[in-house]
Formats: C-alpha cells, sequence, structure tokens
C-alpha cells in the first residue's frame, strides 16, 4: 500500500538538501519498489532501527530518579554520547567504506514540529515502499549486559516514555516492541503493565545478549500479563565481543558477526521449548528477530534428536520440539540466500507463509529491501504477500495501510 503520492524516483533538489540524504542514498531502492509495484503491497518493516544515542539529551530528560538523570547527563558530556555502557566492539561500517553511519547526522530535516528521526525513518519507508515500520533501538540492544539492573531500568523508562511522546504519538506508520529490562523481572513486568496501551505499543522485546535464562519462575507473572493483554515477545539478537568466552575465542569481527546473532538467540529458544513454556503460555506469541533463519532447520532436528532420547528431561512437552518451534513467528533478515535450494527447505520447514514475517534491519550496514523476499523464485503470490506484510498485519492486528 503505497505512502507517497509522487513517484517513488522523483528526488527533487529540495529532497537532497544536504551531504547526505536517505532519499538520495536509497535512489535505486525506490527505483526498485517503483518496477516491482510495491504501492499495490502491504509491506510491513518488522525489524528497523534508529540510533537512539544521537537523541540521548532528550531522553535523560525523561529518567525518574533525579540522581541517575545527573548522573547520565554527566556521563554524555558535550558529545552526546554516554560511557556508563560501552558500544559493542565492532567495525561495522567495514573500514569507513559505509559512510551513512558516520554522514548520518549531517542530513537536513524539514523544519516542522515532528522529530528528527521520524522524519528520517518515513524517508526510508517511502525509499523502499514501506507501509508499517516496527522500529528499535540500537545501543540499547548492549544493555542486557549491563552490571547495575538499575541503570538498564532507568533507560529503558525513559526510553518509552520519550519513543511515546516524540515519536508514536506523531507519526501512525511507525510502531514499536519496546525494550523490557529483563534484569529486572518485577520492573519488566511493570512497564507492560504501564505501556501496552500506548498508541503505537504493539509488543515488547528483550535483547538476547544476557545472562539470564527466559524460563525462570521470575518470569512467569511477565509472560502471563503479556499472554493475558495479546502483546507478541520479541527476542532481538545482538553480538557481544566480550563479556562471553566463547566469542573471545573468535578473531575476527565476520566470526563473530556470523555466529553471535543465531546463538543466542538459539540459547533462548531451546530454554524456551524444552522447559514447556509454550505449553505454559500457548496464547502468547514468541517472536526470533534478526537472527536469520538458516539455524532454524538445524536446531529443530536437533532437539527433536534428542527429545526422542531423553523425553523424560523436558516433562511438559507434549509433542516434538521442532513442532513448537514451526509455531512461532521468525523476521526474514539476514535473509541467507546463497543456496536457494536450503532456503526453500527452510522456509518449507518453518511454515514460512504464515509464520515468516519481512525485515530491513535498515540502516544498518547489512539491511534487506523487500525485493529480498519479493525475487525468491520459489514464493507465490500468496506467500509473498503473507510474508512482506500479511502475517505481521495479523500478528499486530494492524490496520491495512500505513496511514
Amino acid at each position: 500500500m503505497g505512502t507517497d503520492s509522487r513517484s517513488k524516483a522523483d528526488v527533487t533538489e529540495k529532497d537532497l538538501g544536504g551531504p547526505f540524504n536517505t532519499r538520495k542514498h536509497l535512489a535505486n531502492a525506490a527505483l526498485e519498489a517503483e518496477k516491482r509495484r510495491f504501492a499495490d503491497l502491504l509491506i510491513v518493516d518488522m525489524d528497523a532501527h534508529h540510533y537512539e544515542h544521537d537523541s540521548w539529551k532528550e531522553i535523560f530528560e525523561y529518567v525518574e530518579d533525579p540522581v541517575m538523570r545527573q548522573r547520565l547527563h554527566a556521563a554524555a558530556g558535550r558529545s552526546g554520547r554516554t560511557v556508563l555502557f560501552p558500544l559493542p566492539i565492532g567495525d561495522q561500517d567495514v573500514a569507513g567504506r559505509l559512510s551513512r553511519l558516520p554522514e548520518r547526522l549531517d542530513e537536513v530535516v524539514d523544519g516542522n514540529q515532528r522529530h528528527r528521526d521520524v522524519e528520517v525513518v518515513r524517508r526510508y519507508m517511502e525509499s523502499m515502499g514501506i507501509d508499517y515500520s516496527i522500529l528499535f533501538p540500537t545501543p540499547m540492544l548492549s544493555l542486557g549486559m549491563h552490571p547495575q539492573a538499575e541503570v538498564e531500568v532507568a533507560l529503558a523508562r525513559a526510553y518509552a516514555r520519550w519513543l511515546a511522546e516524540r515519536v508514536l504519538s506523531v507519526e501512525p506508520s511507525i510502531k514499536t516492541m519496546l525494550y523490557l529490562p529483563f534484569n529486572d523481572p518485577a520492573a519488566s513486568h511493570r512497564m507492560v503493565e504501564e505501556f501496552s496501551d500506548v498508541p503505537g505499543v504493539i509488543g515488547f522485546m528483550v535483547t538476547s545478549v544476557h545472562h539470564r535464562q527466559v524460563h525462570h519462575n521470575d518470569y512467569m507473572r511477565l509472560y502471563a500479563a503479556l499472554e493475558e493483554r495479546d502483546m507478541p515477545l520479541g527476542f532481538h539478537a545482538v553480538y557481544t565481543w566480550h563479556g562471553d568466552r566463547s566469542m573471545e575465542q573468535l578473531n575476527r569481527f565476520l566470526s563473530v558477526h556470523a555466529l553471535a546473532f543465531p546463538f543466542y538467540n538459539m540459547v533462548h529458544l531451546t530454554n524456551w521449548v524444552i522447559n514447556g513454556i509454550p505449553e505454559r503460555f500457548p496464547g502468547l506469541k514468541a517472536i526470533w528477530i534478526e537472527s536469520g533463519i538458516a539455524w532454524l532447520p538445524f536446531l529443530m532436528e536437533r532437539l527433536d534428536h534428542q527429545y526422542m532420547m531423553r523425553s523424560s528431561e523436558a516433562p511438559l512437552l507434549t509433542r516434538r520440539p521442532s513442532e513448537y518451534i514451526r509455531e512461532m513467528y521468525y523476521t526474514t533478515q539476514p535473509l541467507e540466500r546463497g543456496n536457494l535450494n536450503f532456503l526453500k527447505l527452510a522456509f518449507d520447514m518453518l511454515n514460512a507463509e504464515t509464520q515468516l514475517m519481512y525485515s530491513s534491519d535498515y540502516p544498518h550496514w547489512d539491511f534487506d529491501l523487500p525485493s529480498a523476499i519479493y525475487d525468491l523464485p520459489f514464493l507465490d503470490e500468496r506467500a509473498k504477500r503473507g510474508i512482506l506484510g500479511e502475517n505481521a498485519r495479523r500478528v499486530f492486528r494492524l490496520d491495512e495501510g500505513g496511514g
């Protein structure tokens, strides 16, 4: 469903307005969207990002504890960056060859009342032909490893309030699954109670890099609250190169990035299934975000193989692990397209037509355009429509069209 009445390739001089411009940057994507008539489809981007640390000083004003607020402001200093938690180690701009990250702050936006992030997100959506964007933070995905749970709680709550007021309230096509401070189960539960009815909040998200067991009894009230409100829970993959001995053995960022994203979701999904969370909360929708899908056939087969020999260790299960995995939801990016025969097998094993949701991961360095799904030769029209938008519309009860 189109969101821009003019041609997607019609980029005017006014639009360019600066050394970096999202529309100019995505001009080829706009041509691609027009050629494939994405305006005739409902396209939901299940995983897009913004760089919330560019707005730290605004976000810190929403911190409720004045002492914590002062600490955060002091740590940020003049740069606006905070030293209270480290950014992940890793050469994501490929030795400077990807200029989008450092140059984005030069982009000129319209001088209206909407927040800068709203303007930039809308530009990428219009260029790609996106109707809804499910927006996630970026550096906050590393907060799960913070040694002070109170810092994670303070930032999670401040970010939620800031995002609701400055972004979600002014742009109905931008939605979010709010970050939960998972190291504090009670605080996570309170956030679900407080923010579930906020316009634009369509679920909640846990960062996958943390040392908490997702099946621990401390989280049962949280899961019950989510199920009661029909709010999906996402596990958003990320990586760490420090603080995890297994990843510290790797000597190249290529290796870390390849393994960490599926690895952490693999650990949590295994605990989720083997400890019977789908049996205890059958109405709770779990979504596994930004870990691709190539790992899932392996995990399904491996867990089934072990379960058939040791089912007594998983007493809550009434079916094979793969049957529960097949009923959960997954996002596409980064879509592993090296072997289309294997990819088709993975799609078939996952019931992709109903369980898979397109995601771009824009503006991160390895993002996927909607054509990553649309151009797959083994998908029929119904499957393409489902993965690109209809599955997300059903899961999140979205109205058709981006508003």
